[in-house]
């Protein structure tokens, strides 16, 4: 257990979001506080004197207390196909109400809910938690999976449930799909790791649809000395750009004065920090405007198929969304 306020998972993608489309389909109870605030993207809080009709309200999923030699759970959908590698088992302002045990289970499914017959597979075992504390565990196993299935023994609150990994996407059936967009989460894109996220994490960079404001965009410190901040990324997919599309939507005084993408094809994570710096360019350095979609066609060299790209940012600042526009390319498993 580590109850350190640091994210160990912070490379990957937490896909417990709403926005991503994951939600809550069962609980076995949520009599003190409903079963949908557990994946709520907002921080936990606390408010002193706050009651509701069923007792003390509670900012997470609560349970009342068993007396039946049972223990509560509670499903959770992901909508995407993804590989989990860690969780955060949040027990935040949950102090005599927090369950001492918890579990989780998965299981591959094409339902909202899963059947009673479902085959569920643990996870991660039955581990000890602490009140009022974050609770950073690595998963085990590599399975493809659909749904969570977090168990409390026997009862009471948890904050939040924080799910982090990586979205599978079969591309199997898609040939060679044009006008996709090959860095986006929904199709297996993923910020890798950037020079700083002082203000808004790498992760938001390739969520689905327009930013909600400056805070849903990632944005670095203002860098007082020598260089510039990178972002490096990952596409979903073998693929070839044909049209990138950069947004500086709510960022008016804090957007980069300038922009560059790099890009390679790449076998290897080893190395990939200093190698990046080297790649060829695709979108030349080119000034940027605050506020404003800027969309790259003509400007991009012809690198052919590539897998990962590095945007530069001169010298530092926000961009809310980075979008990678192509056709696929087949592996040579996918080639019949």
């Amino acid at each position: 257990m580590n109850n350190s306020d640091k994210n160990p998972f912070q490379q990957w993608i937490q896909l417990a979001q709403p926005r991503l489309g994951a939600r809550i389909v069962f609980a076995t109870d949520d009599f003190f506080a409903p079963k949908e605030r557990l994946i709520d993207p907002t921080d936990p809080v606390f408010i002193e004197d706050k009651y509701d009709d069923h007792g003390k309200w509670m900012d997470g999923w609560e349970s009342r207390r068993r007396r039946d030699g049972g223990h509560d759970y509670c499903v959770i959908k992901l909508n995407m196909e993804a590989m989990i590698h860690g969780v955060d088992i949040d027990t935040s302002f949950f102090t005599g109400n927090f369950p001492p045990e918890a579990s989780i289970e998965a299981c591959f499914c094409h339902e909202d809910r899963p059947t009673d017959d479902q085959d569920w597979h643990e996870i991660l075992p039955r581990v000890s938690l602490a009140g009022d504390s974050h609770h950073y565990l690595p998963v085990v196993g590599e399975n493809v999976i659909t749904h969570l299935r977090l168990n409390i023994y026997p009862d009471g609150g948890v904050a939040r449930l924080r799910v982090y990994g990586e979205v599978h996407r079969n591309f199997t059936d898609c040939g060679s799909a044009t006008n996709v967009d090959l860095v986006a989460i929904e199709n297996g894109g993923r910020a890798l790791c950037c020079s700083d996220e002082h203000f808004g994490t790498m992760h938001n960079l390739n969520l689905p649809g327009p930013a909600l404001n400056m805070g849903d965009g990632w944005e670095t410190g203002r860098r007082r000395g020598p260089g510039n901040d990178w972002v490096i990324m990952t596409l979903g997919h073998l693929g070839i750009v044909d049209n990138i599309e950069i947004n500086t939507a709510h960022f008016k005084g804090n957007y980069p004065d300038r922009v560059e993408v790099l890009a390679a094809r790449v076998d290897s994570m080893e190395g990939i920090k200093d190698e990046s710096k080297d790649w060829p360019v695709l979108l030349p350095s080119t000034k940027i405007e605050p506020d404003r979609r800027h969309s790259y066609r003509d400007e991009l060299e012809n690198m052919g198929p590539i897998t990962h790209i590095r945007m530069n940012i001169y010298p530092d600042g926000g961009i809310s969304r980075l979008r990678l526009f192509g056709s696929l390319v087949a592996l040579p498993n996918e080639i019949e």
